[in-house]
């Protein structure tokens, strides 16, 4: 007998241990799924209970960089539990409750080399949107390298800068819709930027850099810090306005990015990629990031599972 049923946040833990246990390298942690929850306009967690065990959990959310009418789902059993029925169960009450919220699809990521995920996802429909590389660069070994921005062009931090979030929000608007997979998710408004993309739980002001071209913003790039220690950090968006791409901002936005991380401590700098987007994916290269197996994003219309 397997029953599912959506949990409070007091049961977080519940959530967390299933999928800590499925996920080792990449944990998750119940203030996590708090924020994530704020910065969303709906989600859920469930947990599947087998036999009075936990054996399965899961999340739902909508409206957090999504299509309309779009909810990203993720389902987990534990090693032990598979081929029990446990993933089917957990996915159709995911389903359910994202019909209810108006959605006509569904989508989801499974780690590129996962090749029973990705069997049991084309099972029931799903189908390839878009892959996204990780690449990591270990800090250990490196110096911290030089800035140097092209002429004219001054590199400093939001925190040194307050006052400049509109600013950031234009350059936000032109650089987010040319990130490849990215061309149907809805912007939001600048309050809504502000308070989920730059005030989250792992944002902090001192570490999203910004270019100045005088007293222009042109460009930012921004990392998202653990808001416990891991000894990782994490490349968020590194944008540059249209009319100054092809000029080595980028670049000195993620030396910048690099200087900052190694001066205090971190031991890894990571990223994802779009395989579709050749010229980050470049200067990711260029500054020694190296490739490790990434994430299929995959998507399916709501239907009934096999």
């Amino acid at each position: 007998m397997i029953d599912v049923a959506a949990i409070v946040e007091e049961e977080l833990e519940r959530v967390v241990a299933v999928h800590n246990a499925v996920h080792a390298d990449d944990p998750a942690t119940a203030e996590g799924f708090v924020d994530w929850k704020r910065q969303s306009e709906d989600m859920v967690w469930v947990v599947a209970v087998e036999d009075g065990r936990d054996s399965g959990a899961g999340i739902g959310l909508v409206g957090w960089h999504l299509p309309p009418q779009t909810a990203i789902v993720e389902a987990w059993t534990l090693p032990d539990a598979r081929r029990r029925g446990i993933g089917t169960a957990l996915y159709t009450e995911l389903l359910r409750w994202s019909a209810d919220h108006g959605c006509v699809a569904v989508q989801t990521a499974i780690a590129e080399d996962d090749e029973p995920s990705l069997a049991w996802a084309d099972r029931r429909g799903f189908r390839e949107i878009g892959r996204n590389s990780r690449l990591v660069l270990e800090l250990e070994p490196i110096e911290a390298p030089s800035v140097a921005p092209p002429a004219g062009i001054q590199i400093t931090t939001w925190a040194e800068r307050p006052g400049i979030e509109r600013e950031l929000y234009e350059v936000y608007v032109e650089a987010a819709p040319d990130v490849p997979g990215e061309e149907e998710s809805e912007l939001g408004t600048f309050e809504t930027w502000l308070a989920n993309d730059m005030q989250g739980l792992s944002d902090r002001p001192e570490a999203v850099f910004v270019a100045l071209a005088a007293n222009e913003v042109v460009g930012y790039g921004k990392l998202a810090l653990p808001h416990t220690w891991t000894g990782d950090a994490f490349h968020d968006l590194i944008g540059v306005k249209r009319a100054w791409r092809g000029r080595g901002i980028a670049g000195a936005l993620k030396r910048a990015e690099i200087a900052w991380a190694k001066e205090r401590g971190y031991r890894r700098l990571v990223t994802q990629n779009e395989e579709r987007n050749e010229p980050i994916r470049r200067l990711n290269t260029r500054h020694g990031y190296l490739v490790e197996p990434g994430r299929i994003f995959l998507r399916t219309a709501i239907g009934e599972p096999d």
